[in-house]
């Protein structure tokens, strides 16, 4: 009796090491590829790109910053995604946003594959395509991994087409990840960049599928009297409620542009 006793202690303290390995394993696995929230903090790094070292957040101070990471160099769909962005760069820079991208391609296939996309690629009418902002070069994937763009049940060796939005305090405000097969929507990503500047801004929401010139919504009421206030005086304040909850107001296009070109 004695022995069977000593023979199930044993044998139950390997299964339960056994488990708590495998466990701790299974969690080393999580933080490795963990995916920073939005609110946080982005992850600082410094790293060596296609325009010199850059040094992540400080260098970007004062600065919305869009990171994106793309699978590989020389494949379809990214080379199509990089002349969009940098045919955009104006845009976005001149509403305050610098552009990085990531791969964990090394510097010289970095430049060898921009060269071809200015030498040699046309695409919906854009050629000649010189990519002058910052492309990571991200060998033992030190970036990627910080900022989950590395996902095993995706691939082993290849990011993810992440998008991280990053507003001037170097605070994570959105993220957009998209599976290797398919190219992001450029459209989004500039509206929803404007979108946050002007709700930073104004102080409002945007509502379902908002295009700068639309209507914004104003913050709701906190009480009982300032909700019947609001929508005994709605015109008087410019105001269109469809009730004391949902109430929009409008906002110049050319004003919303000149304040975020200054924010």
């Amino acid at each position: 009796m004695k022995n069977r006793l000593v023979s199930f202690v044993v044998g139950f303290v390997i299964v339960f090491s056994i488990a708590a390995m495998s466990f701790a394993g299974d969690t080393g696995s999580e933080e490795r590829y963990s995916i920073p929230i939005i609110g946080q903090t982005a992850p600082a790094f410094t790293a060596k790109t296609t325009q010199g070292t850059i040094n992540f957040p400080e260098d970007y101070k004062g600065s919305w910053v869009i990171l994106f990471s793309h699978p590989a160099d020389f494949t379809p769909v990214c080379t199509t995604e990089f002349m969009t962005f940098a045919t955009m760069e104006k845009d976005f820079n001149d509403r305050n946003c610098k552009l990085i991208g990531l791969s964990i391609d090394g510097m010289y296939s970095h430049i060898a594959w921009l060269r071809t996309i200015k030498e040699k690629i046309e695409y919906k009418g854009m050629k000649n395509v010189e990519v002058t902002f910052p492309l990571i070069e991200d060998i033992k994937m030190d970036v990627a991994k910080k900022y989950g763009m590395i996902q095993p049940t995706a691939s082993d060796t290849q990011a993810v087409r992440a998008v991280f939005l990053i507003d001037p305090d170097s605070k994570i405000r959105a993220l957009l990840y998209y599976p290797l097969s398919n190219g992001r929507n450029f459209d989004e990503i500039m509206r929803l960049l404007v979108a946050m500047q002007t709700s930073d801004k104004y102080k409002v929401a945007t509502p379902a599928d908002w295009q700068p010139g639309d209507d914004v919504i104003v913050p709701p009421p906190g009480s009982c009297g300032a909700a019947k206030e609001r929508v005994d005086t709605a015109s008087e304040q410019g105001l269109d409620c469809k009730d004391w909850f949902l109430c929009l107001k409008p906002l110049d296009i050319e004003k919303v542009n000149e304040d975020v070109r200054k924010s």
